[in-house]
């Protein structure tokens, strides 16, 4: 059955990761910030996924909130094409809307991944450079910038339309969005690395347009205040 999942109401947003160790601490994060209306959505990770079980973790949540959750497998669709499957029904039992890919591993195992979450009703997104320094092979990485652009190409030719781009990184953001968007109308950007990592919600949106989702950690769950924190972060979102 096709999972029933819902989508972010607004065309721009706050996203908080829910990067914590312990279920009191994601429920005390996601109970004190839920009705911050430019919050869009909570992000869920591997953390919480192993130690609590994805479908637990999620269900506590909604017992707090209505707004979409995103899992973030850090880094999902690394692997061979036909676990896609396996992982597209564990989202889809587990009650999660979108879920986030960095399909480094080949277009096989991309395309076979993003295909198995359509068919589940899970909203791929789909990322392909990440926010630390060392990432590109022209910084000492392992990924040039012609993979990076493939991988995008190949999302936008399977019809995704919600990409992660570096929140900390606007010059980068802004070159992978013009070929985005040569494929693709009105995409959306979910877009890390802000705060803790440099980046600033008024520098990246001058680089992606007007639809993006601003994903903020540690500079919400991680200060003596995140519901302060997040309604300052709020305060930035038109």
């Amino acid at each position: 059955m096709m999972a029933l999942t819902r989508r972010i109401g607004r065309e721009r947003s706050i996203v908080v990761a829910c990067d914590v160790a312990s279920m009191k601490e994601l429920l005390d994060l996601v109970g004190s910030t839920a009705d911050i209306d430019a919050i869009g959505a909570y992000k869920i990770g591997f953390a919480l996924a192993l130690k609590y079980g994805l479908g637990n973790v999620v269900d506590s949540a909604r017992e707090l909130t209505g707004k979409p959750i995103i899992y973030d497998h850090q880094k999902g669709g690394t692997d061979v094409p036909h676990t896609g499957s396996l992982f597209a029904e564990l989202m889809a039992d587990s009650g999660v809307d979108y879920a986030i890919l960095f399909p480094f591993a080949s277009p096989s195992t991309e395309t076979a991944w993003i295909r198995d979450l359509h068919a589940k009703g899970i909203r791929p997104i789909i990322g392909s450079m990440m926010t630390i320094p060392d990432f590109l092979k022209e910084n000492g990485g392992f990924l040039d910038g012609g993979a990076v652009k493939r991988i995008l190409e190949i999302a936008c030719g399977e019809g995704v339309t919600d990409f992660v781009l570096p929140g900390n990184k606007p010059l980068q953001a802004a070159s992978l969005r013009e070929v985005i968007e040569s494929k693709v109308k009105s995409p959306s950007y979910f877009l890390p690395g802000i705060g803790a990592q440099g980046g600033e919600i008024s520098s990246i949106s001058a680089a992606v347009g007007s639809r993006w989702h601003a994903i903020v950690g540690r500079a919400i769950y991680g200060s003596k205040s995140p519901r302060e924190s997040a309604a300052m972060l709020a305060k930035e979102v038109p």
